[in-house]
């Protein structure tokens, strides 16, 4: 039985990785023995983390790549099994969040969102199973997490866009791990659903709160989302990264198609 956490001698590729949940997720990973392609179009945050990384002793390269852009995953993918003979791990982290009302929101918008959130996730998923299946480019198997949030469970006023984006990461997720299973591929596919974590996007949007008059201050907006939870802390991304990392491990080798909630409670009442 593999029981042990970690993920020594694995390659991982992290969306999103140059700030937040991202940047916890590949600093938690090469902490732990992994190989991370840090990825995302914030090049100058991404080159910076990849260079800490290295400097703390583990392993990272930055690598561009716009998750919406078919083209760029593939090279990034290419790449990455090229420079570092595999892809054992893909977290799709990358997201945007828009707060707006329903009738606010244009089509423009409510694309753009669903370009991030869904069809990157999409892209990356497709572009991971293709090269990690047997006779695939990796050809070893692999874990893939993707992102999703509480608000792919439940509800929430002014972020229908996102949503329904985080809504269809969460089926999505179980529909491939039941295709990829069932192939025998070896591969396995899982989503985690953060509750109130604060990045910088979280931070946005408590500002965004503000500047729409939904809330006089961004405190006032804080309480508001603590008073969601059960847990009386904020999550940090670092909570987030825990779970990524025992999902990218092999002691979650029986784990496939479920979905991990890290939510302070949010969503158990």
């Amino acid at each position: 039985m593999h029981s042990d956490i970690h993920v020594q001698d694995k390659v991982a590729l992290v969306t999103g990785a140059a700030m937040g949940i991202g940047a916890a997720c590949a600093a938690i990973l090469a902490r732990h023995g992994a190989t991370v392609i840090v990825t995302d179009v914030a090049d100058a945050e991404g080159q910076a983390l990849a260079a800490q990384i290295t400097g703390a002793g583990g392993t990272a390269e930055y690598l561009r790549l716009d998750v919406t852009d078919e083209a760029q995953w593939q090279r990034a993918v290419d790449a990455t099994i090229t420079n570092h003979g595999g892809l054992d791990v893909l977290v799709n982290n990358a997201g945007i969040a828009l707060v707006h009302s329903l009738l606010e929101t244009s089509l423009d918008e409510w694309r753009r969102v669903h370009a991030v959130n869904l069809d990157g996730v999409f892209l990356g998923t497709r572009c991971a199973v293709d090269v990690m299946r047997p006779g695939g480019s990796s050809g070893r198997g692999g874990s893939i997490i993707n992102l999703s949030s509480v608000g792919g469970m439940i509800g929430a006023e002014g972020l229908t866009a996102y949503c329904s984006t985080k809504g269809g990461v969460r089926l999505f997720t179980k529909a491939v791990a039941v295709e990829v299973g069932r192939a025998g591929y070896g591969i396995r596919v899982n989503s985690v659903h953060p509750g109130n974590t604060l990045t910088p996007m979280f931070q946005q949007e408590l500002q965004d709160m503000q500047d729409q008059g939904v809330v006089q201050s961004t405190d006032e907006a804080m309480q508001f989302y603590m008073d969601m939870q059960v847990l009386p802390d904020i999550g940090q991304p670092e909570d987030i990264a825990s779970m990524v990392l025992f999902l990218a491990s092999d002691a979650a080798r029986f784990v496939t198609g479920a979905e991990f909630v890290v939510d302070g409670g949010l969503t158990a009442q």
